[in-house]
């Protein structure tokens, strides 16, 4: 199949960066990718956008030659002028790394957590020693270092030489690019072990590693989906700045459309493997054609902050006006003891939540958010401070004395797909708080559980199925249906939509917004995603440094933030509009990237 009309962003005599046709990947017998075709200029970006199972990656993956064993992958993938999908591997690995970069999407768990990052950075930049690396010829990374070695000299001819010599060289290239990818004090950042940085660092180290041997082509696998609002727009900022001044093509795998709309040239839409849309970006946002691609838009948090305003309001017009609040938290305060020094992760928190209402807080991490909801559920103990629910005071209590509490107070965990216990049933995870409670006999149990999972929207059909046999929205309605089994009063949202998809986090936003009318639930939900926030609470608190610096209702603060951190994080929030101005606080560092107590 040739590449689809308006995907080709470069005049017709020049030839394409990267080419892809006819492209078809099969795992054993199951096709997942089917006939895929798109070119992408030199200097140029193209975003391919679906929900999980939709193919991007995997066409990301065969483009890198990181395809499984059992993958198989047939058609043509041109780079820069070489078909590569045909090559040896022995041809094909000159080309990883120099030719094409990659950026993984969890920095986690792509740097050796027990190397430093000196040593790692090393690895790739000794790509620049090798025949066909920079310092054969020219090498101009960052902004202070420029270094030029004449590759007719015969003065590093010999590779040993060049190795030697070339040490302390690659490590002042490393030290350059990492001040270039925007890491201050980058000889620390050489020194230092992954856990010792934050999330944004490190994935500003990625980017690092993979520009540092020029590629001229970037893949960037979901590069910001476990990152806060500002720290991802900076690194948007980055991987943008990196193409306009440096030449290098992006080839970007997303699943939001706004993040796509505003960094891409060209969008991809994929469903099931194949092409459903594809188009310059402006037209394809500004009118997708496809039932898909209206689908995805209208998932988009951001592009409809009023989607699910009726249902909002119907919970809050429950809540019984002049009533107790269902959660009371007063002056508190926390304190941890870190390498020797004392930090304050909790500073005099307070905020309260009406019966059958959202109460949101956000904030970067680090602001203190999770220390809070701890200490909301009894894990922690406050140095200073009340906390009640449902009328009961919460600090103070024995382990057994907060039982009682807990019958009233649920927790929904972020990942569902590390919350549930593997080897167990659905049926015994939803059943377990009843057990533990002996709460009815079996077969009201039984009863009980099938209930709940009709409430979420899951069928009976799923009860002797474990969680790997689960999609990822069906393990956040198992983990709600756990949550909402012994009738609580109130749950807490931990970044429950986080891991999933938008399409299945509308649909969980969704349930959660139901259940609150049906049920009168009273919603502590923590999020980083101001967009999403704004559909789904009544009142937010925003955390900086473990303190609320404003707080209200939601439709009053995000029309009219009065405090510049809260300005600059709506300011970070992708709109879809390439290239829009930005408010005043577009490029202020807000906090440093240092990890905090979160």
């Amino acid at each position: 199949m040739a590449p689809p009309d308006g995907l080709t962003v470069t005049a017709p005599s020049t030839p394409p960066l990267l080419r892809v046709e006819d492209l078809s990947v099969a795992y054993g017998r199951q096709t997942v990718v089917a006939n895929v075709g798109f070119t992408l200029a030199r200097s140029g970006s193209l975003a391919l956008i679906g929900e999980s199972g939709s193919g991007k990656s995997t066409i990301a993956r065969a483009v890198l030659r990181l395809l499984p064993r059992i993958g198989r992958a047939t058609g043509r993938v041109v780079v820069d002028g070489r078909e590569v999908l045909g090559l040896a591997e022995r041809r094909f690995r000159p080309l990883r790394g120099r030719t094409i970069g990659f950026v993984p999407q969890d920095p986690g768990n792509a740097l050796n957590p027990v190397r430093t990052i000196g040593a790692q950075a090393e690895e790739a930049a000794a790509l620049l020693d090798e025949p066909g690396g920079a310092l054969f010829g020219k090498v101009d990374i960052g902004s202070s270092q420029t270094m030029r070695h004449d590759q007719r000299s015969g003065s590093l001819s010999d590779r040993g030489a060049i190795g030697q010599a070339s040490r302390a060289r690659r490590t002042a290239l490393i030290l350059d690019t990492f001040a270039a990818v925007g890491l201050d004090d980058p000889r620390r950042i050489y020194d230092s072990y992954p856990h010792q940085l934050s999330g944004g660092m490190l994935q500003r180290v990625l980017i690092g590693l993979a520009v540092l041997p020029r590629p001229a082509l970037l893949v960037a696998d979901e590069p910001t989906s476990a990152l806060d609002v500002t720290v991802q727009m900076r690194i948007l900022d980055l991987l943008s700045r990196l193409r306009e001044e440096r030449g290098i093509g992006l080839l970007l795998i997303t699943h939001d459309l706004a993040i796509a709309a505003e960094r891409a040239d060209t969008l991809l839409v994929l469903k099931d493997g194949a092409v459903q849309e594809a188009g310059r970006t402006a037209a394809v946002f500004a009118s997708p054609a496809s039932a898909y691609a209206k689908k995805l838009h209208a998932d988009v948090p951001s592009l409809n902050p009023d989607r699910y305003a009726a249902l909002r309001e119907a919970g809050f017009r429950r809540c019984a006006a002049g009533a107790d609040p269902k959660i009371a938290v007063s002056a508190v305060t926390k304190t941890f003891a870190l390498g020797g020094r004392v930090t304050t992760a909790v500073d005099g928190v307070s905020f309260s939540v009406p019966a059958g209402t959202t109460h949101a807080l956000v904030g970067e991490s680090g602001s203190g958010k999770t220390t809070t909801i701890r200490l909301l559920l009894g894990l922690e103990t406050p140095d200073a401070g009340s906390i009640r629910v449902a009328g009961q005071e919460v600090t103070g209590r024995s382990h057994e004395a907060l039982r009682s509490v807990r019958r009233q107070l649920q927790l929904v965990y972020q990942n569902p797909f590390t919350s549930l216990d593997p080897t167990w049933s659905v049926d015994a995870l939803v059943r377990e708080p009843l057990d533990r409670f002996t709460i009815g006999t079996r077969r009201e149990r039984a009863e009980r559980v099938r209930a709940v999972l009709t409430d979420v929207g899951l069928g009976p059909h799923l009860l002797t199925r474990r969680p790997d046999a689960l999609s990822g929205g069906q393990r956040q309605r198992v983990a709600i249906a756990r949550a909402l089994v012994l009738k609580p009063d109130v749950i807490v949202l931990d970044e429950p939509t986080s891991a999933l998809d938008v399409s299945v986090q509308a649909d969980i936003v969704e349930v959660l917004l139901s259940l609150q009318v049906e049920l009168g639930l009273t919603y502590v939900f923590v999020s980083h995603d101001l967009a999403l926030v704004r559909q789904l609470a009544h009142t937010v608190s925003v955390m900086r440094r473990g303190r609320v610096v404003e707080e209200g209702a939601v439709a009053d603060i995000f029309e009219d933030p009065r405090h510049p951190y809260t300005a600059a994080l709506l300011d970070a929030v992708p709109t879809g509009l390439a290239g829009r101005a930005r408010g005043p606080h577009r490029h202020s560092r807000m906090d440093t990237d240092e990890p905090l107590v979160a």
